[in-house]
C-alpha cells in the first residue's frame, strides 16, 4: 500500500485498518485467556500454567494499549500532520514524502513528525510485546503436542 497510493490515502486506509486489526486481536486475547484460565484454575495450575496466563494477559493488555491509547493518539496526529502538509502541498505523493525535505524549513511539522515518531514506535513496540507473549504461548501449546 506504501509503495501504490498517495501518503495521504495510505494515512487515511490504515488509520480504519488498525483500530479493526487491535479489536480483532483483542476479542482473540480475551478468548484465549478465558479459555486457558478455565481449563487450567489458578487455585489448581501449576507455575508454567500460571506464568502461560500471565503472557495471555500480558499480550491482551498490550493489545488493548494500543488500541485505546496509540491508536487515537496515532490517528488524531495523523490527521493534524496532514492538514499541515497539505498547507504546504505535499502529501498526495506516492511513496516517500516530501515531508522530511519541507519540515527542515517548518518546525511545526517536524515538531509533528518528532511526536508522530515517538508515539509509532510505542505502538510498534507494544505490538512486538503482545506478539511475543503470544509465541511465547504458542511455544508451550507446542511442547503439549504428543506426536
Amino acid at each position: 500500500m506504501f509503495k501504490n497510493l498517495p501518503r495521504h490515502q495510505f494515512g487515511n486506509l490504515q488509520s480504519k485498518m488498525f483500530p479493526a486489526y487491535f479489536s480483532m486481536v483483542g476479542v482473540c486475547c480475551a478468548v484465549s485467556v478465558a479459555s486457558f484460565g478455565y481449563l487450567h484454575p489458578w487455585k489448581t495450575s501449576s507455575t508454567t500454567e500460571r506464568y502461560q496466563l500471565g503472557f495471555l494477559l500480558s499480550s491482551f493488555a498490550f493489545n488493548l494499549t494500543n488500541l485505546f491509547v496509540f491508536t487515537p493518539m496515532t490517528i488524531e496526529m495523523m490527521k493534524q500532520r496532514h492538514k499541515v502538509e497539505r498547507e504546504n502541498s505535499i502529501g498526495e505523493e506516492v511513496g516517500w514524502s516530501k515531508n522530511v525535505e519541507v519540515a527542515k524549513s517548518n518546525p511545526k511539522l517536524k515538531a509533528m513528525n518528532k511526536k508522530f515518531g515517538m508515539i509509532h514506535g510505542l505502538s510498534s513496540l507494544a505490538n512486538i510485546m503482545s506478539f511475543g507473549s503470544l509465541a511465547i504461548h504458542s511455544w508451550y501449546l507446542a511442547g503439549k503436542i504428543d506426536l
